[in-house]
């Protein structure tokens, strides 16, 4: 009898719809100064198996600057600046604009941990939720971003607060 009622219980949480654990969620938030920003965050690791967060966000209502910070393990990593992220899908290719020394926050801290890039070019571009590869310059040679961290990036531009 247990050994059907184990049966009978792994079918059925195979059998049951679950929804993708590993997605991020939009979140929305007031900065420090009050102005609403809408964002993406991610955990992912690239090739060499390091870690990094991705942050995607937008601020103000639709329309509002986009961003992209990329964060590494502060003492483990130094990023140089400027450094242009390139971006690439299939045979598509981006160099998003290093703008971390444009951050107040950013451009004084020094741990220099994080690297923050103009987003804007990239979801203007593409139309399809496909994976994605970055690569930094002497920091990394192959980020993996998988389409549902694409599709949330490509929501934000437009999705309302």
């Amino acid at each position: 009898m247990e050994r059907i009622l184990g049966v009978f219980i792994a079918l059925a949480l195979l059998l049951l719809p679950c929804g993708n654990q590993a997605a991020a969620q939009l979140q929305s938030h007031n900065d420090g100064n009050g102005v609403p920003v809408l964002r993406s965050i991610e955990s992912l690791r690239d090739l060499d198996y390091q870690a990094w967060q991705l942050v995607a966000y937008r601020e103000g209502e639709a329309g509002g600057p986009l961003r992209l910070r990329v964060v590494g393990y502060p003492g483990k990593v130094r990023l140089n600046h400027p450094t242009a992220l390139e971006v690439f899908s299939g045979e598509r290719h981006w160099a998003l604009t290093d703008i971390t020394l444009n951050n107040p926050t950013l451009s004084t801290d020094s741990r220099d941990a994080a690297a923050e890039f103009d987003l804007a070019p990239l979801l203007s571009d593409i139309k399809k939720n496909r994976p994605l590869r970055l690569m930094l310059p002497g920091v990394f040679t192959e980020l993996p971003v998988p389409p549902f961290v694409v599709k949330e990036w490509r929501e934000l531009p437009n999705q309302p607060l």
